[in-house]
């Protein structure tokens, strides 16, 4: 098979070092890819934007499955443009990725079916949401409704803190037409984690829980970022809760778009939070892989992700099973300076090591320069390590991490609760 893998990140390098490893494959590529991707597969230099740019070239060299890892091109419709041009793709259409790139449709479809998510209220009157915030108080959780990266969402601990963050969403315009409607929430206090599954508009497929440490700095401090760090598993949430959390939250919802006509073909991510009382409620959805979870599951992952992933695409999940390694897996992502706000580029990378067993540097916002890479962007690598226990592998992360380093380089030092 000829494999397309679209995006640039360190999720995208994942999955193409994992597809790489299969026997189905027979050439894999990467649009655009970055310098990691490059040593597993044909870099690509077309944008992720450009979903029609992408057909046209899939269609040309017969690609036979096409694996979207970021959400833009989704938002796009790169789904249904594939699909018209009689391609395969692992990913859904443009109505269904609503489901991420609207917040208040995602709202609306969990209030819908009776999925446990935070009580809350949209907004498209920066006034009306300001009063809301006044009458309930804080915490309170702010929403942009559209994509912005991962950066679209803040925990306000006080008034003062949701009203400035409103004036940026509404009326400074931060994330553009994205801040334009809001969402604020409850805020609930518990622990995290992210619950990813096949899709193939039927059968539901669960992969291992992971939980990503979101906050930039340690002790969950600092602002809101694509994600510095995850584990797998976690205990968060229990791996035998998964088959409950699948008939509660993945089915229903599933079956609302089916009701609408929509079919839902792709991976499927809920972000949830566990409370004290155990109670587990959905915080947000994102219609792809995680990142840097990604990171984890496929580290973690024995089975032929070509196999399950052509079985989606033809609608025939029913006839997977995916077996796993028992080994904890866990990843430390290496940031630019001033990361997630304005960053400086070209930044020479010394210390990259080639791939050993149970230990993988991931690239993310890198980019050639010569036999080396170079940093483009905010979060640069990702150390990815198994090991026994959750602890080892933790310890082996930052062990790779350490032979690492480049100008201005930050990340946490407590991912998997340590302290190194």
């Amino acid at each position: 098979m000829r494999v397309l893998v679209v995006g640039s990140g360190g999720r995208e390098h994942a999955l193409c070092w994992k597809l790489k490893e299969s026997p189905l494959v027979t050439a894999l590529f990467c649009a655009p890819g970055n310098a990691g991707t490059r040593d597993v597969a044909f870099n690509v230099d077309i944008p992720v934007t450009n979903v029609g740019a992408l057909a046209l070239w899939a269609v040309e060299n017969q690609i036979d499955l096409t694996v979207v890892g970021p959400e833009d091109p989704l938002s796009r419709g790169i789904a249904n443009v594939f699909e018209e041009h009689g391609l395969r793709i692992v990913g859904p259409v443009k109505e269904a990725a609503l489901l991420e790139s609207s917040k208040s449709f995602a709202k609306e479809i969990m209030l819908k079916c009776g999925v446990s998510t935070p009580a809350g209220a949209v907004f498209t009157d920066h006034a009306a949401a300001k009063a809301y915030v006044l009458e309930h108080g804080a915490p309170i959780v702010v929403k942009a409704d559209g994509l912005c990266a991962g950066k679209g969402v803040v925990v306000a601990e006080t008034v003062d803190e949701a009203v400035a963050a409103l004036d940026e969403f509404m009326l400074q315009e931060r994330f553009g037409s994205s801040g334009a409607t809001v969402v604020l929430e409850e805020r609930i206090v518990g622990e995290e984690a992210s619950v990813i599954v096949l899709v193939d508009g039927e059968t539901i497929l669960p992969l291992v829980v992971s939980q990503d440490y979101k906050r930039l700095k340690d002790n969950g401090l600092g602002p809101n970022t694509g994600g510095m760090g995850a584990i797998s598993p976690t205990p968060v949430l229990g791996e035998k809760r998964l088959e409950t959390l699948v008939g509660e939250i993945f089915g229903p919802v599933v079956a609302e778009l089916r009701s609408r006509g929509i079919r839902y073909r792709g991976f499927l991510y809920a972000g949830v939070i566990v409370d004290r009382e155990g109670v587990v409620r959905v915080l947000e959805f994102n219609c792809r892989l995680g990142d840097p979870e990604t990171e984890v599951i496929l580290m973690r992952l024995k089975s032929d992700l070509v196999e399950a992933l052509d079985a989606l695409s033809r609608g025939r999940l029913k006839s997977i099973e995916l077996h796993w390694k028992t080994e904890a897996a866990a990843c430390v992502v290496l940031a630019s300076g001033g990361y997630p706000g304005e960053v400086d580029d070209g930044k020479m990378i010394s210390g990259l090591f080639p791939p050993e067993p149970g230990l993988v540097v991931f690239h993310a916002g890198t980019v050639p320069e010569g036999e080396l890479a170079k940093t483009k962007g905010g979060r640069v690598l990702t150390v990815s390590a198994l090991g026994d226990t959750l602890n080892q592998a933790v310890r082996r992360a930052y062990e790779g991490v350490q032979r690492i380093s480049f100008d201005g380089m930050q990340y946490r030092g407590d991912i998997g609760g340590g302290r190194w």
